[in-house]
Formats: C-alpha cells, structure tokens, sequence
C-alpha cells in the first residue's frame, strides 16, 4: 500500500500557516508531510518563502503522529553540513523520531545568497562529500574531516533522538542514485519514472521511495487551470533548467508564452476525484512507497484538507 503525504509547500503559505496546515493534514488521516526548503517562491505570485526549519520544528511540537520531512534541504551552500545535522536533529528530538532528512544538490533560485552556484558535477560531488559529514554525526560519532569542499576540525552532536534521523536523496539520474544507495538513503524524486526505482534497487538501495505529485483541487476547473498556471506553470520546465535559474523573475520569463489550457494538460485541476487519483497512481505503479501531494494554491489549503478527509484519501485508499 503507498502512503500518501502532504505537501508544506512554503512558497505558497506563510510559517503560522503551515503548521496550522500540519496539523490539520495530522487530522485528516495523512500519512506523512513534507517541507520544502526555499529562500525565494518559484514565481513571485506564490508571495512567500519563510525559514523552513523554524516550521519544522513549530509542525513537530503542535503534530503528535505524524512524520514530517524536509524536501529537500542543500546541506552545501546556504548551511553548512555540520549545522545541517544539528538541525535534523533537534527536529528529530522534537518530534519523538518522526523526522527524515531529504537532502538534495539545490537549485541557483536558493542557493545563489551566499554566494556563485557551482557547476552541476561540482555540485553533486559537494552533496556527496556532504553526507560523508552529516550520516555519522547523526550516527552519533565525533567528526574530523579534512575535504575537498568542506572542513570540520571537530563536530559532535549533543542532542539526538533515541533512533538515528533517517536520510532521503533526491535523485535525477544515475550518479545520484548510486549516492542514495551508497549511503542507505531514501529516494526522492519529482517524475513517476519506474526507470529510477529500478536503477535504485540494482544499485542496493532498499529504502522508501518518495515521489511528489502538484494538483489542483476546485470546483471550477478553468479557475483551477488558471490557479496552476498562475503559481505552478515553471514545473514544467525540466530540473536542468529549474536548477540553473537565479530569481522569481527568471522562471515568469521563460514561461510567459505558456497558456492555463497547457498547465491543465499536464496537472490535475478541478473537481474530478478519479482525475486526481489516477494522478497519484502514476507513482505507485511506478514503485514509489510514498507520495506526497501538492494542493496548488495557497488560499485553499483548508478547504482542499476537508476535501482529503472526506473524499481523496478514502479513494486512495480503497485504489
């Protein structure tokens, strides 16, 4: 059976909000939530971007069951690896052990504050070398390293939860799938490929497989289009180009021809269940464990909450 998760998605609601949304999703019989990590929203009209680990760790006191996840966090540029562990686990604290940590290469549009983004290779190989700091320090271990990227004279953690905090990659392709696998990570990823769980499995990897789904629940299918083009029209665009662009203003650019009609083509909008289901199928037919679902549109978070409750995760269920 999949379990199937929401979506805090902080380009789109403000950190009171979103722990509100946590908690309400806790009620409404979801299985998981996830974060996303941003300094900037994809496209301006989403309007927000608040620290996501101050919602982390707000959705982890105000929820009592239910597991939360970054998705994903940098651990390159914006913090440190070091202080990425302390993060995860303090959140892992808080939550009494429901906490993973999503990791990811990251993208220009976040990354970019502090400094040039590197190259794709350099990037990867940072993420790589990264968790070579992260995975023993929420092990528990006294860390010394000496790398090409980073350096830690000496880090302990002094806060951890009684189980160490599980990690997730996110994976686009080989070499980062090997890296998922290699470090006993959780895959993540954004496309219902089949292609990605089998290329994880032969490389050994035996965790959850997390995958994402955006939607857009209404009554009125042409303003859902509208909605979904409106904040969601840039994923699309394909992560080699999502994760090379600097500003909100860079995506309204290179998506200014696209129409509502060529959104509503590729995301489920309106007010059809079966529609919305099938959406989700894709990943579990795929051979993802988890999926995580995007309610496009901030303003209708509470309303889509009920509409789960009552409607979509019954349908899930019984798919």
């Amino acid at each position: 059976m999949t379990n199937i998760g929401y979506t805090l998605m902080t380009e789109q609601r403000g950190p009171r909000e979103l722990v509100d949304d946590a908690v309400r999703a806790e009620a409404a019989g979801f299985d998981f939530a996830v974060c996303s990590d941003h300094y900037y929203p994809w496209l301006a009209e989403q309007g927000h971007a608040p620290f996501a680990w101050s919602v982390l760790g707000a959705a982890a006191h105000a929820t009592e069951r239910i597991p939360l996840v970054s998705f994903v966090t940098c651990p390159t540029m914006r913090y440190h690896p070091t202080v990425v562990a302390q993060m995860a686990a303090t959140v892992g604290v808080m939550s009494r052990g429901r906490f993973t940590l999503g990791l990811g290469a990251g993208e220009n549009l976040n990354e970019h504050v502090v400094g040039a983004y590197p190259q794709a290779v350099q990037r990867h190989a940072m993420l790589s070398e990264a968790l070579e700091i992260i995975g023993p320090l929420l092990a528990g271990e006294v860390v010394h390293h000496l790398g090409e990227y980073f350096e830690v004279p000496e880090a302990r953690l002094w806060d951890l939860p009684d189980e160490r905090v599980p990690i997730g990659v996110a994976v686009s392709g080989p070499s980062s799938i090997r890296l998922a696998a290699r470090h006993d990570a959780a895959l993540i990823a954004t496309e219902p490929k089949a292609e990605l769980i089998e290329q994880y499995e032969r490389a050994g990897g035996t965790g959850p497989r997390y995958g994402q789904v955006a939607i857009c629940w209404g009554p009125d299918a042409d303003e859902c289009a509208r909605i979904a083009h409106d904040q969601f029209r840039w994923f699309d665009l394909g992560w080699a180009v999502n994760a090379e662009m600097p500003h909100p203003r860079s995506f309204a650019a290179a998506t200014a021809s696209m129409t509502p009609e060529q959104v509503a083509e590729k995301i489920s909008c309106g007010p059809d269940l079966d529609k919305h289901v099938a959406a989700v199928r894709k990943f579990a037919d795929a051979g993802f464990t988890e999926v995580a679902l995007v309610q496009i549109g901030g303003d209708s978070q509470a309303d889509f909450l009920d509409f789960a409750e009552k409607q979509l995760l019954p349908a899930l269920s019984a798919a």
